[in-house]
């Protein structure tokens, strides 16, 4: 039997890549896209497209039946930024999509859940340097309650209803394709945009604010090698640490100046600041390195290269 996916938030800065990456493994009438809204003229034009209210459970189940989907890649949430914007949303958004896609799962309607958690999930009483896999989580924001509580449920259906649920907690992710999506570590995305467009960008976090990222040709390399390892190596149902790359405002504004030489950088710290602070500075990964083999192949000298390339030639 063929592997027929979903992908529900297609639209989003990390379905618009993941989408024509998994039609590229698995052909394009088996990974079926969907969103609220219409996805990249990329993901529409080279395969299905569903229009998909994820709080519609009815309609989720009908396009399972219809597709005969055995795996779901559940992206769709309201980010940490917007979150805090609107805390009933974030809750109702982030839990209930979760939910509903577990029990589709629990009842044999698909066999493979792929949910994201961050590292919002971490608090300010979390160790910040080279965070560890198992550690104090007192998140004290929206998104950081509704990834930590999902991290929870992920591993009661495991444990209790044999649901094969993975995860990994996303450090801030950077990517060309996609539009930034409500997070507070997006100001690394839109950064490369204003450089290229204007010379000149201000940072709403502090030019010393270091936090964990990485580039998404390595976040969706990490996505599908996880789903893809035999279900042995999994042995973190949670959600598994991912590191990426740790950097600062100033630092990628010195590596961004490399290529842009008149390249200016302002800074007005906002209600943002706040949040990152309470996030890592560092992550470690050593569990997805020995479970599943992951390695990390994007630094930040690599990255803004790559950015850069990629967006001037838009």
């Amino acid at each position: 039997m063929p592997e027929k996916i979903l992908i529900i938030g297609s639209s989003g800065q990390i379905g618009t890549e993941l989408v024509i990456s998994l039609r590229k493994i698995y052909g394009n009438d088996n990974v079926i896209a969907s969103d609220i809204r219409p996805s990249s003229k990329e993901v529409m034009n080279s395969g299905p497209f569903e229009e998909l209210d994820i709080m519609n459970e009815k309609l989720l189940r009908k396009i399972v039946q219809h597709y005969k989907i055995n795996q779901v890649y559940l992206l769709a949430a309201l980010l940490s930024a917007t979150a805090e914007k609107n805390i009933a949303l974030g809750w109702e958004l982030n839990m209930r999509s979760h939910s509903h896609v577990l029990d589709l799962a629990k009842d044999g309607l698909i066999k493979k859940i792929f949910w994201p958690s961050s590292i919002a999930v971490f608090g300010p009483t979390t160790p910040k340097n080279n965070t560890p896999q198992y550690t104090i989580m007192e998140p004290n924001t929206v998104y950081g309650i509704t990834k930590l509580a999902g991290e929870r449920w992920n591993e009661y259906y495991f444990n209790n209803f044999g649901v094969d649920v993975r995860s990994l907690r996303y450090p801030g992710l950077i990517g060309w394709k996609g539009s930034p999506g409500g997070g507070t570590t997006d100001y690394a995305v839109d950064i490369f945009h204003q450089a290229i467009k204007h010379r000149k960008f201000e940072s709403f976090l502090s030019e010393n604010t270091k936090l964990p990222m990485m580039y998404m040709s390595d976040a969706i390399r990490a996505t599908i090698q996880l789903m893809r390892a035999p279900k042995k190596q999994v042995k973190i149902r949670s959600s598994y640490n991912l590191a990426g790359i740790s950097f600062t405002p100033k630092e990628i504004s010195k590596e961004i100046s490399k290529h842009i030489p008149k390249f200016e950088v302002s800074y007005n710290s906002d209600f943002r600041q706040k949040i990152a602070d309470s996030w890592p500075c560092s992550i470690n990964d050593e569990h997805a390195q020995n479970d599943w083999n992951w390695e990390l192949k994007y630094d930040l000298k690599k990255l803004t290269a790559d950015m850069i390339k990629n967006l001037k030639n838009i």
